[in-house]
Formats: C-alpha cells, sequence, structure tokens
C-alpha cells in the first residue's frame, strides 16, 4: 500500500497559527481567512500574496468595480498566498518558513483583505528584507519541532490548486464573470517537495608529529 501523502496545506495553517501566537507582530492575523495554494512559476518568486478585497474589506471600490469573492467552507478569505515552484524544489525548511512570514509581512495590521501600505517592496527596498529577518530568526528559535518537521519533507504531498482561477476585480454587469468562488473551484494536486540535505562538512584528519613517526620507524 503506497504511503499517504502528507497535507500542505494543513501544515501551513499550523505554521501561520503558531506565527500568531507566538509573535506579536502577526498576532492580528488569523489562518483561518487565508487561502494557501500551489501555482505556477514567476521569475525568482517563492510566493506571492494576493489582497482578497479593497480597503476596509469592501467587495466594491468607489469607481463600481467588484472583487471575486472566494468562500471556503462558508467562510470569506481574506488573502490568497500563492506558493511557487521555487518554494518546493529549491528551499530549505528554515527558508520555507520565512516566505510564509514574508507574505503575512505584506498583509495589513487590519487585516482587512488589504496589504499595508508601508510594507511593499517599492517602499521598502532592501529594508523590506532586514525589517523581516530577525523576525523570522526571533520565531525560529521558539517553532516547535512538530510545525517545522513537514517543510523538511521530500516526497510527493498533496495541496490546494485552482481548477478554475478568479480573475482581476470586475465590473457589475460583465457576462460570463464568476461572482463566488468556492471549494468546488479547486482541488488538491500532487506536487514533489525536494530538500536537499546539506553535506556534513569531513572532519580533517589529525597530522601526526615528526618526531613520533620517527620514533615509531627506530
Amino acid at each position: 500500500m503506497a504511503p499517504r501523502r502528507p497535507n500542505l496545506n494543513k501544515a501551513v495553517r499550523a505554521l501561520i497559527r503558531d506565527i500568531a501566537a507566538k509573535m506579536p507582530e502577526f498576532s492580528h492575523v488569523r489562518a483561518s481567512r487565508i487561502l494557501v495554494i500551489a501555482g505556477e512559476a514567476r521569475r525568482a518568486s517563492r510566493g506571492t500574496v494576493k489582497p482578497l478585497c479593497f480597503r476596509g474589506g469592501r467587495s466594491t471600490d468607489r469607481t463600481g468595480r467588484r472583487k471575486p469573492i472566494i468562500r471556503i467552507r462558508g467562510r470569506r478569505m481574506l488573502y490568497c498566498i500563492t506558493l511557487r515552484p521555487l518554494f518546493f524544489r529549491s528551499s530549505t525548511p528554515k527558508g520555507r518558513v520565512e516566505t510564509v512570514m514574508h507574505e503575512l509581512f505584506h498583509m495589513s495590521r487590519r487585516f482587512d483583505g488589504t496589504l499595508h501600505a508601508g510594507r511593499r517592496h517599492s517602499v521598502l527596498g532592501k529594508d523590506f528584507t532586514r525589517r523581516l529577518r530577525p523576525l523570522v530568526r526571533r520565531y525560529l528559535k521558539q517553532c516547535p519541532k512538530e510545525v517545522l518537521e513537514p517543510f523538511a519533507y521530500s516526497g510527493e504531498l498533496k495541496v490546494l490548486q485552482w481548477l478554475e482561477r478568479p480573475g482581476p476585480a470586475y465590473v457589475p454587469g460583465t457576462p460570463r464573470v464568476r461572482k463566488v468562488y468556492t471549494e468546488d473551484q479547486l482541488y488538491y494536486g500532487i506536487s514533489r517537495m525536494v530538500t536537499h540535505k546539506r553535506p556534513r562538512p569531513s572532519k580533517p584528519k589529525p597530522q601526526r608529529k615528526a618526531g613520533v613517526e620517527k620514533e615509531r620507524l627506530h
């Protein structure tokens, strides 16, 4: 009987809950309102976050445009994190945790389905990483082994993917535009995660003293 494939969505959800519980900087985050999916490659990106609401959690902006609603198990999702191929095939367990924290760091402190205006890469530049890295290091020091372990897995796992992906904001009345997305537009796809084990540095061979070697020769 083939071994059961791990569920990456459960692992990421447990990670986000633990981060929110242990890190005051992320206490506003609620894992139950974040959809996590696997997506296509996008340059050198390991992950991206998409806001699912306009300011204040609204579905409609001032111009009348509307965002599609994503509702999973009857609960509206506020953000969608997309994990990209480099996350699965070219990263370490700690690097994967940093990717998730990176996307959480973009979210508004209001947690209203929008992004933090002051935490955009275009605003902070290299300071984004300088501000995030200390938080990552602090969290990893207290991350439980059972929470980190799934991100060290190598092999096939299952993760949610879009069967039909939501489009951008639309104008009401636009024909053939789906307004609400649910579990029916998602499915569990199979992805392969590869975690390379770093080779242990070889111990240098002890050098024999010349005097000792001469004594043995005699």
